[in-house]
């Protein structure tokens, strides 16, 4: 009896130490779903991470209280790349390590880029929240995302200056950013198209430049009054918008969903008013009345305190839109689940709008246009319109 106890003991001993020398491989239990997560959780863009992870953790704790997928449990492995694409990929290898096969990432496109080429050799699916480079998804691949494509995104920014009676503008933009620089590609080639004049042109060399005085500076002696300019919160909010005022331009200045959270990134004590006449595009609007929308807001505030912003929506959206593929599948295998996700006839009813997704994987959906609105001591958020198609 004693020896067999002994042996007992010595075999769960060695069970454990097996599991711990397999980087965590336990995590791929056949009582449960796993679901990889690669996000900016420090770093210059961790606001984008916080709203992935709590979208993402949100729709988890739903669906494991509602029975789950195929009536198994979903947990998420969580991972951060730092808002930098070698980490990024780092972070990719280790959940493949770990064995999984479906994975949510990341938020940026220069990121997301860095593991595409890896995901396809690996056959692992790589859904993204928010990576709008056109790039990232290709026909017959196995990259998907929640999100619209910058070819879109820049082109409705260049029909809302037709819209506004813009003749000519200009466009300031990171040369360097596969992000920054594919929405002034798109815009420019939009702004071709509607009969705009594209009249000045200005960018910096990296995400790291800190003022953009001489570049609006140029905007005003070429005498325009809307300016496109597709950078991040922590570029937008410190930087962008209080040198621009600071440089006499008082017109528009209009970019994309990088906007979102920032007013969290003001400098304390700048002139709030600078913010009036920002517009950006975004993947969705926190008011809107629609029982999806209203109900994931109302459930995120009382699980986090906040409303949530567009990451927050669209990390959300791919526990879902996983969650229906694997079900579609009926396996999460990641074969099976990228078969699913490439059925062009399933409809994703989705916090971000109702859609379908394209040959390479990106949803048709339309986009919100918002302002920022400030009376000298807040700054808030307000809908001017909802894209559906581009005119």
């Amino acid at each position: 009896m004693k020896t067999s106890r002994f042996f007992s003991i010595l075999l769960v001993l060695c069970m454990v130490f097996c599991i711990a020398a397999a980087g965590g491989s336990a995590f791929a239990a056949d009582d449960q779903i796993i679901i990889g997560l690669i996000s900016p959780n420090t770093g210059a863009l961790a606001a984008y991470g916080t709203g992935i992870v709590t979208g993402a953790d949100l729709a988890v704790e739903e669906i494991n209280a509602a029975g789950g997928i195929l009536g198994r449990q979903v947990q998420l492995i969580k991972t951060d790349d730092q808002s930098d694409p070698t980490e990024c990929l780092n972070a990719f290898n280790s959940l493949v390590a770990k064995g999984v096969g479906l994975i949510i990432g990341s938020a940026t496109s220069g990121c997301t880029s860095a593991i595409t080429d890896a995901a396809n050799e690996e056959e692992v699916c790589i859904l993204s929240p928010t990576a709008t480079a056109d790039s990232i998804t290709t026909e017959d691949d196995f990259i998907f995302r929640a999100c619209y494509a910058d070819s879109f995104q820049g082109a409705i920014a260049a029909a809302y200056a037709k819209q506004a009676g813009f003749d000519k503008v200009g466009v300031v933009y990171c040369a360097a950013d596969v992000y920054s620089k594919g929405l002034f590609d798109s815009f420019s080639k939009a702004c071709a198209e509607y009969g705009i004049e594209l009249a000045a042109e200005q960018s910096s060399a990296s995400l790291d430049v800190q003022d953009y005085t001489n570049q609006f500076t140029a905007m005003v002696n070429a005498g325009v009054e809307f300016v496109y300019a597709p950078y991040y919160y922590d570029v937008i909010g410190p930087y962008v918008v209080p040198q621009a005022r600071a440089a006499g331009y008082s017109g528009i200045i209009m970019g994309a969903d990088g906007y979102d959270t920032t007013p969290d990134y003001v400098v304390a004590g700048a002139d709030l008013t600078a913010f009036n006449d920002v517009y950006w595009t975004n993947h969705y609007d926190p008011s809107d009345t629609s029982e999806k929308v209203s109900s994931f807001v109302q459930a995120y505030e009382a699980k986090y305190g906040s409303i949530p912003s567009a990451f927050g929506a669209t990390g959300y959206d791919c526990v879902y839109m996983y969650k229906q593929a694997i079900e579609a599948a009926g396996s999460e295998d990641s074969v099976a689940v990228r078969d699913a996700l490439a059925d062009r006839s399933a409809v994703y009813e989705c916090v971000t709008g109702t859609f379908s997704l394209d040959e390479s994987g990106t949803p048709l959906k339309g986009a919100a246009i918002i302002s920022f609105q400030s009376d000298g001591s807040t700054v808030t958020s307000k809908l001017v319109d909802v894209v559906t198609q581009l005119p």
